[in-house]
């Protein structure tokens, strides 16, 4: 008996026992729809992390001013006493690690041009601004923020593509005027694309201006702080130790800060690298159980094929002898077996594929929550499903092989 010929007997033994077959595929159907769905799942969140990466970078700094306290009251974070000018060209001076630095301020509220208005976020920064956070203007859109803009408080702005395009549609807005708080500022360049953040926020609805004009043109606050910086962000050389740096940043700021040693300092610095490495750790784990959890509905797939084959084979035990009288050797009747167990798992994972694909969809599209169904997944379901069979299928066939052939035929 040719392989060939074992195939199609074995295919019309289970069109025969349809209902059977139907529920021999379930749980292998239940298993690789979860595996397709949790490692597609897993995946989009990890090339969620990559996407931070690329756009934060993992050799920055944040650093912003800590918590104030007035007696036994604490202020909130952001509330101590913020940074200056000076503390931005001592971290870029005085630590050779530092690659660039940035002060930045914040703020919301309407842009307007012409007719329409957008509410949308200012940001106050330095030029440095687009090396630290890799943001950069593309050739023919324009320019990016200067020194020269800084020094002289230049009302120029930088804008991100979703104001220009609500604002401007397929217009150019180089050299258009716009209104932030009723002051005037001049469009010099359109930002690159960036998208959203780890968090979903479109990074690409903003302003940038120059620093030393949003304190003097759109916040007007006159501190008791001259030349406040809000935030500070600053970009480390490739190679230079993360840890080491934020260290050496963080005493020079105790000192410019008055911070006794051993106090508890006013400021706070953050390392990127530290938070995205700790959100992978835990992507990871998360994607170990998933997998755990994957494995465990395929090995139950896998028993309930093994429970449905054993049944199989007692029900033509008859069958099986006679088909041994008339010559079939223990090999045939063994792949005999084993091709029905791996074809119902094979036509188990193909349906559970397209089940676990759409519940993917389905959970990235109500859950707001990024997808990625990775070919890798597709043939990693379909060769783990037809693994599943020959394993659990095996044991079935092999007792259904070594059937003595009279016995077979006397058996009621």
């Amino acid at each position: 008996m040719t392989l060939l010929d074992t195939i199609k007997i074995a295919l019309e033994a289970l069109r025969l026992n349809a209902l059977r077959t139907a529920l021999a595929m379930l749980g292998i159907i239940i298993g690789v729809a979860s595996v397709i769905a949790m490692a597609s799942i897993s995946a989009g969140a990890s090339k969620q992390i990559e996407d931070v990466i690329n756009n934060l970078g993992s050799n920055v700094l944040f650093a912003r001013p800590g918590s104030s306290r007035m007696g036994g009251r604490m202020g909130g974070a952001g509330s101590s006493l913020p940074f200056t000018d000076g503390d931005v060209a001592a971290i870029k001076q005085q630590i050779p690690e530092v690659a660039a630095v940035s002060g930045e301020s914040r703020s919301a509220g309407a842009v307007v041009y012409g007719n329409k208005n957008w509410l949308t976020s200012f940001q106050g920064v330095n030029a440095a601004f687009h090396d630290v956070r890799n943001w950069h203007v593309s050739t023919g859109n324009g320019r990016e923020l200067t020194d020269d803009d800084i020094r002289r408080k230049g009302k120029v702005a930088v804008i991100g593509q979703t104001v220009a395009r609500e604002l401007f549609g397929d217009t150019s807005p180089l050299g258009e005027r716009i209104r932030l708080k009723n002051v005037p500022f001049t469009v010099v360049g359109i930002l690159d694309k960036k998208g959203q953040s780890g968090m979903g926020n479109d990074q690409d609805d903003t302003i940038l201006v120059p620093l030393s004009t949003a304190r003097m043109r759109l916040e007007r606050s006159g501190g008791p702080v001259p030349n406040a910086v809000e935030i500070m962000l600053i970009s480390v050389e490739n190679g230079a130790d993360m840890s080491v740096v934020q260290a050496d940043i963080e005493d020079l700021l105790m000192k410019r800060r008055n911070v006794r040693p051993g106090a508890q300092p006013d400021f706070d610095v953050r390392n990127m690298a530290e938070f995205i490495a700790t959100r992978t750790a835990t992507q990871s784990t998360l994607g170990l159980l998933l997998a755990a959890a994957a494995a465990i509905s395929l090995i139950v797939g896998g028993i309930g094929i093994m429970n449905i084959m054993l049944v199989s084979v007692t029900e033509r035990t008859r069958e099986i002898g006679l088909r041994m009288a008339v010559g079939a050797r223990e090999r045939d009747i063994l792949v005999q077996f084993l091709v029905e167990a791996t074809t119902l798992c094979l036509i188990g994972g193909i349906i559970g594929l397209i089940i676990g694909s759409i519940g993917a969809g389905l959970f990235a599209k109500l859950g707001n929550w990024p997808v990625l169904v990775d070919p890798m997944f597709v043939a990693i379901g379909i060769v783990g499903s037809a693994g599943v069979g020959l394993f659990f299928g095996f044991y079935p066939a092999r007792r259904a092989s070594r059937m003595n052939p009279i016995d077979a035929l006397r058996f009621e």
